[in-house]
């Protein structure tokens, strides 16, 4: 459509010709020069990073339409892209030396969000709305908010930043959904997962990366650190100036729970997913009045019902799903938790109680709750203001559910 406007006739299939043309023809013809603006640049390069062949395809294409961006110096008045993908370590922009790399730096911290001081003084009819219909005063609409939205550095210090996109779809529809997550996709972060064995409890967990970990190269990574916080699954939370270190972790709760939602598909077919999230439903109901052991029996159920889509036939196998399902849930979940005698496979906060699971793998349940007895796993949690629960689970691996379980208030 700009080349009709500016009236350019061609027949060229090179992109990167019509790119120059159609730059150099509206300065021309308007005397002004040119603003381009590229959003998600390196999107094509994301989907076939984990392919070598189709990757190395792709950049020579991309090399090639973004070059005539250098020769069009005099016509240009302002280049602006976003991506993921640190743009001074890849071959397409190697023409293009003169962008200023604007992430991490003090005067643009929020200039991809939404401050808490902008949305109390600029959005606050909108709170007010949601308050209204969730029956919530304004104070606890902005808690949720907050909870939900907020969490963002990009920077350190930095102001607390909102996600604009869920911000304004929450007040728009005045209600508290996960907005993000339907703007895209976690296949490629499931994809590198399984790249770098990254577990969905490793998202529970902050992570500390030194400053030149931000520069790492998309299509190098030694580790998954760089990618999930240029792509906003985890953000800084912490920096030791003397050490140039970060502390990185998951910024909300949209995030973390739409994860865990991603995640499922990690484990069992998507197309049966949505079929039994009101089975999930009754497991957590069951959890809250505290019936732990029907709760189980009803996860036998889940487990024996769904088809899997990975290897079954480890306890680490289970850990992780049931780490992601509880999650699901809305409980607090933690694996491996140390105490003096051992490691606690799981444990999982309920409003009633705290559940400390220990897993077995073509064993027994006794087994496992002689386990949690013997190193006294409970007296780890004895100031922890809520009853301790003892649940051992054992894990058939031919039948790939759950054979026995024992528990113990």
């Amino acid at each position: 459509p700009y080349e009709k406007q500016y009236g350019i006739v061609t027949d060229s299939p090179d992109p990167n010709i019509r790119l120059y043309n159609l730059i150099r023809t509206a300065y021309e013809k308007t005397g002004r020069q040119v603003v381009v603006l590229i959003d998600e640049y390196d999107a094509p390069l994301l989907d076939v990073e984990h392919m070598t062949d189709e990757l190395e395809k792709l950049q020579y294409t991309m090399t090639n339409f973004y070059s005539p961006l250098k020769g069009c110096d005099r016509y240009l008045r302002f280049v602006f892209m976003t991506g993921i993908t640190k743009f001074s370590q890849l071959s397409i922009f190697s023409k293009l030396n003169n962008i200023t790399n604007i992430s991490m730096l003090p005067d643009y911290a929020a200039i991809c969000g939404i401050t808490e001081e902008e949305m109390l003084t600029q959005m606050m009819p909108g709170i007010e709305r949601l308050a209204a219909v969730k029956g919530w005063t304004t104070d606890r609409a902005v808690e949720e908010l907050k909870a939900k939205y907020d969490g963002y550095h990009f920077t350190w210090p930095s102001p607390d930043i909102y996600n604009p996109c869920s911000l304004l779809n929450a007040l728009s529809d005045c209600n508290m959904g996960s907005y993000w997550f339907g703007t895209g996709s976690a296949t490629y972060v499931v994809e590198m997962m399984n790249k770098f064995n990254y577990r969905p409890s490793d998202f529970g967990t902050e992570c500390i990366a030194m400053a030149e970990d931000f520069d790492a190269p998309t299509t190098h990574l030694t580790s998954m650190t760089p990618l999930l916080y240029q792509s906003g699954y985890i953000t800084i939370k912490n920096y030791e100036r003397a050490f140039r270190a970060y502390t990185l972790g998951v910024p909300n709760e949209e995030v973390r729970l739409s994860l865990m939602d991603n995640m499922i598909g990690y484990y069992v077919s998507d197309e049966w997913w949505g079929d039994y999230q009101y089975m999930l439903q009754d497991i957590g109901l069951m959890i809250n009045d505290g019936d732990i052991d029907g709760a189980i029996k009803m996860l036998q159920t889940f487990l024996g019902t769904i088809p899997y889509t990975r290897d079954a036939s480890s306890e680490g196998h289970y850990q992780q799903l049931l780490y992601v399902i509880f999650s699901l849930l809305g409980y607090y979940c933690d694996v491996e938790v140390h105490t003096p005698a051992g490691r606690v496979d799981m444990v999982v906060k309920t409003p009633r109680q705290l559940l400390l699971f220990e897993l077995k793998m073509d064993r027994s349940a006794a087994a496992a709750m002689k386990q949690i007895d013997l190193k006294d796993y409970a007296a780890r949690f004895a100031t922890a203001g809520l009853p301790v629960v003892k649940v051992g689970v054992n894990f058939d691996s031919e039948a790939r559910n759950i054979s026995d379980w024992e528990v113990d208030t």
